[in-house]
C-alpha cells in the first residue's frame, strides 16, 4: 500500500475512533508508520485528507453503478442507482458523517462538485441514452438533471441513515416514492 493510502486509511480509522478534533497529524503518521514530513508531501493539513476520503467513497459507488447492465431500462437503472446510494449510505454512516464534518470545516468543501463528477457523469449518460430513445422528456438539460437526481437520492438516503433514522421508517416505501418522483420528473410515468 502506498504512503498516501496509508495516510488516508489511518485518518479514517483514527477520526472514526476519536473524532476529527482529537485526531492529530502526529497520531495519523504514527498509525500510518510514516515520518511526519511525509504526511506533508501528500496533504497540507489534516482536513485536506477529507476530499481523498470522499473520493474513495465516490469510487465505491461509481464502481457499483458501472456494474449495472447498460441494456436495462432507465426505470431499472434509476432504481438500482437509488438502491446503491442507499446501501452505501447505510453501510458507511459514520464515514459519511466524518467526510461531511471534515469538508465543511475548511475550504475543501469547494472540491465537492469535482469529487462527485463521476457520479454526475454516470447519470448524465443514462439520461442522454433515455432521451435518445424517446423514453424520457428530450427537452431536459441532462447536466442539470443529473445533479438534481444525485442530490435528491443522496439527501434522502442521508435523511434516513444520518439524521432521522427511526425503526418506524419504512426504507423501501421511501425509496419507492423517491423512484416515482424521479421518473415522473424525467417524464416517464411508472
Amino acid at each position: 500500500m502506498d504512503k498516501r493510502q496509508r495516510i488516508i486509511d489511518a485518518t479514517i480509522q483514527l477520526c472514526l475512533e476519536n473524532g476529527i478534533e482529537k485526531t492529530t497529524i502526529s497520531h495519523i503518521v504514527k498509525h500510518a508508520g510514516i515520518a511526519q514530513g511525509t504526511f506533508y508531501l501528500y496533504f497540507p493539513t489534516k482536513l485536506a485528507v477529507m476530499p481523498a476520503i470522499a473520493e474513495q467513497m465516490v469510487t465505491i459507488i461509481h464502481e457499483k453503478l458501472s456494474q449495472i447492465d447498460r441494456s436495462e431500462s432507465i426505470t431499472m437503472k434509476m432504481q438500482k442507482c437509488i438502491d446503491t446510494i442507499f446501501a452505501n449510505t447505510s453501510a458507511y454512516q459514520e464515514l459519511t458523517k466524518l467526510v461531511y464534518s471534515g469538508l465543511t470545516q475548511t475550504e475543501e468543501v469547494k472540491q465537492w462538485e469535482k469529487i462527485y463528477q463521476p457520479l454526475y457523469d454516470w447519470i448524465f449518460e443514462v439520461i442522454e441514452e433515455a432521451k435518445s430513445t424517446g423514453d424520457i422528456n428530450s427537452e431536459l438539460d441532462s447536466g442539470i438533471v443529473a445533479r438534481i437526481i444525485m442530490g435528491s437520492i443522496e439527501s434522502t438516503a442521508e435523511q434516513i441513515y444520518l439524521f432521522d433514522y427511526s425503526p418506524t421508517i419504512q426504507v423501501e416505501h421511501v425509496k419507492n416514492n423517491l423512484h416515482t418522483f424521479i421518473m415522473n420528473g424525467l417524464g416517464k410515468n411508472i
